[in-house]
């Protein structure tokens, strides 16, 4: 395999897509990504640290600018993920099921196991047993970051495994939220979401293939789901549902796919302002009030084992059951040891966990606290072991 997919012009050889194309060669984006994450927790715990929190909480119109990083931003992110998936499932690396179980087994092993161990140590404490889903969720952005920095000879199915597994796990997490952590649905927004989703689908059966009218009811989409109470972000995988691909079996992709053209469009603003911009506002964990006791109550524990222990033990245990039993291959090119390494990297668990943490504990400040501090010490442990192993496994020697 070349070191760069660039490297050499094969004839026919189907072009990476753009989010695959970010993840084999471009470790720029994740290098700007860890640093905005870096910068944003120097940031919360120096003299500029009252201003830093303050922007964030700064309304421009109807939401804060956190909101709108975290609702409308990352909706545009979710939605090119949802199109790779999209693109993957039909006519990539996902289209056979052996292919599609994997990373769904993954991604249901990753939830199970960090919720049964932050019960487990929480059993004792009913009242911070509604915090059982803090460490269910994979940071998508830090994972795919870390990879970014690891360089090209991490195996591109490796890689699109961890995107598929990533996306399915935020899924259950949003999901998750609307269930027990959602205290007022709208049910006339849900109503209206569902008919603008229908529209959506209407326009893709009726073979439209300009982009503009799946992104203008794509955005009446987004302000449905915003107001109905679930998470927007999940407006951009409806959305990427609904646009059309041309299957091109074998051939190298048309260009003219309205699925391709709004892949390729939202890559670079993606890779180099959404995602920095979304750490930036996200891992800024402010450290004031920390006491050494803390890392061993109940909720810091709970939620820095179910981050490190039960993530690699969930992910990595269905994996090598779903292997062993003959349910699916492991991905391409991958050793058991790199499938290890991806499942410590998904116990990064920054920005879902600490969402949920904070309506877990929306009215206890002292066990926000501890979620945070949880939060980082499980996500850093499981980022910089992740790392360490993928280095560890990656051959000396690259395939030619």
């Amino acid at each position: 395999m070349s070191s760069s997919p660039h490297a050499v012009a094969r004839p026919r050889r189907r072009p990476l897509s753009a989010l695959r194309d970010m993840l084999v060669s471009e470790a720029g984006g994740g290098l700007v990504l860890m640093a905005s994450a870096a910068l944003a927790l120097a940031v919360a715990n120096s003299p500029l640290a009252d201003t830093y929190f303050a922007a964030l909480k700064a309304y421009i119109g109807p939401l804060s600018v956190l909101h709108w990083i975290n609702d409308a931003l990352m909706a545009v992110f979710f939605l090119l993920v949802g199109l790779e998936i999209k693109r993957e499932v039909l006519d990539g690396q996902l289209r056979t099921w052996p292919d599609r179980v994997l990373p769904g087994l993954a991604a249901l092993g990753g939830m199970a196991a960090p919720a049964f161990v932050y019960a487990a140590v929480n059993w004792q404490s009913p009242g911070t047993l509604r915090g059982w889903a803090i460490p269910a969720a994979t940071d998508i952005a830090f994972a795919l970051g870390v990879l970014a920095l690891l360089g090209p000879r991490v195996p591109v199915s490796l890689k699109v495994f961890l995107t598929a597994l990533a996306i399915i796990d935020d899924l259950g997490a949003v999901l998750i939220i609307a269930l027990f952590y959602t205290a007022n649905l709208s049910l006339p927004m849900l109503a209206g979401a569902a008919v603008t989703f229908a529209v959506l689908v209407g326009l893709n059966k009726a073979g439209v293939a300009r982009l503009w009218p799946y992104l203008l009811f794509g955005i009446v989409l987004w302000f449905f789901v915003l107001k109905s109470g679930v998470h927007a972000t999940v407006a951009g995988v409806l959305l990427a549902m609904t646009v059309p691909l041309r299957l091109s079996a074998g051939r190298p992709d048309d260009p003219s796919s309205p699925l391709h053209v709004l892949e390729h469009a939202i890559h670079p603003w993606s890779a180099y302002l959404i995602l920095p911009v979304f750490g930036f506002a996200n891992a800024g964990v402010s450290l004031a009030g920390f006491e050494a006791r803390m890392l061993l109550d109940p909720v810091t524990l709970g939620v820095a084992l179910g981050l490190f222990l039960g993530k690699q033990v969930g992910v990595f245990g269905l994996v090598l059951v779903a292997v062993k039993l003959g349910l699916a291959q492991r991905p391409a090119h991958a050793g058991w040891a790199q499938v290890y390494a991806v499942a410590l990297l998904c116990g990064v668990g920054f920005t879902m966990s600490l969402f949920i943490g904070l309506l877990a504990f929306a009215d206890a400040p002292a066990l926000e606290a501890e979620v945070k501090i949880g939060v980082l010490a499980g996500s850093i442990a499981c980022m910089l072991t992740g790392a360490g192993v993928m280095l560890a496994a990656i051959p000396r020697h690259p395939r030619d």
